[in-house]
């Protein structure tokens, strides 16, 4: 494509600019990106889409990509879910109203595990603020906090970038004076992979009914070895971290992140049994204690609900 296409393209399909970058290591980075609209009305928890055109570069060292032609001009979609830092920049509870963009906690996928290359990190990658990008005019999303009441024990608990929409949830739990207990817990490789860290251990510092719990798999845990969101349950340590028993009349669980962790049952085309997978995920475990799971298409609001990463 000659210069004066791909500026025509640009012009186009972009609609939004980044207004900040972080980046907290080479595959993981936080961006706030403010729209040329008005910001859409929109509840903690739920998620919008980013957009980059097939004509971008993208990040070396990546899967190799194998292009039709014909998407050349089209954008390269994905949804992600909106973050939140929490905090301002003078370490206060972030007044949301005073903002205009939105932010995302976004990790580098080098390779999809698929014959289809990864089409949208590999080139996302590559900005710097002020780079131009599509933001997609719609937030949607049952992934909120409807349904807890002030005094509900609050758990989230995630994998890896999983954790952006309960940071978002957790800011409003804060600015509402949320009585019961809140516990966060994020599951990632490296230490150097949780990038909101510091944030939650300020918060942890000011807010004595908040729990922030952070584990990692290929660093060492102590003498037992690797510890998973699930150990945390089956264990019982997530209910002496959180100090009383998930009680499934007060407590509503959020999971966000790896499918394995969560753990969504699946109905047998054939017999029409209902199946978890193996070995168990959050939801089978919080099932036998008398947990239920959210029914979007009923309109069912359980005590666990999920938005699965991947």
């Amino acid at each position: 494509m000659t210069s004066e296409e791909l500026s025509r393209l640009r012009d186009e399909k972009y609609n939004a600019s980044i207004v900040h970058l972080d980046r907290v290591h080479h595959d993981l980075v936080i961006m706030r990106v403010r729209p040329d609209f008005p910001r859409p009305a929109h509840k903690p928890g739920q998620y919008t889409v980013l957009g980059l055109g097939y004509w971008e570069p993208r990040h070396e060292g990546c899967q190799a990509e194998q292009l039709d032609p014909l998407f050349l001009s089209r954008l390269a979609r994905r949804s992600y879910s909106i973050s939140c830092s929490v905090l301002d920049t003078e370490g206060e509870l972030l007044e949301v109203a005073q903002t205009d963009w939105l932010e995302f906690y976004i990790v580098l996928v080098r390779n999809s595990g698929k014959a289809a290359a990864p089409v949208l990190t590999p080139r996302l990658f590559l900005l710097e603020q002020g780079s131009r990008l599509h933001l997609g005019e719609k937030i949607a999303g049952h992934y909120t906090l409807e349904g807890v009441k002030p005094d509900d024990s609050v758990i989230f608990l995630s994998t890896g970038t999983g954790e952006a929409p309960h940071n978002y949830m957790l800011l409003e739990l804060l600015r509402a004076n949320h009585r019961g207990r809140i516990l966060s817990a994020c599951c990632v490789r490296y230490k150097q992979d949780l990038g909101y860290r510091a944030i939650h251990d300020q918060l942890m510092g000011r807010y004595p009914n908040y729990t922030y719990l952070s584990l990692t798999t290929r660093e060492g845990q102590g003498p037992g070895g690797k510890v998973y969101i699930q150990d945390l349950l089956s264990s019982g340590e997530l209910e002496r971290q959180l100090g009383r028993p998930l009680d499934p009349a007060t407590t509503h669980v959020f999971l966000c992140g790896n499918p394995k962790m969560i753990g969504v049952a699946e109905k047998d085309r054939v017999t029409g049994e209902v199946r978890f997978p193996q070995p168990p995920g959050v939801i089978e475990i919080l099932t036998r204690r008398g947990f239920q799971t959210d029914v979007p298409a009923q309109k069912l609001r359980g005590n666990i609900h999920y938005e699965e990463y991947w």
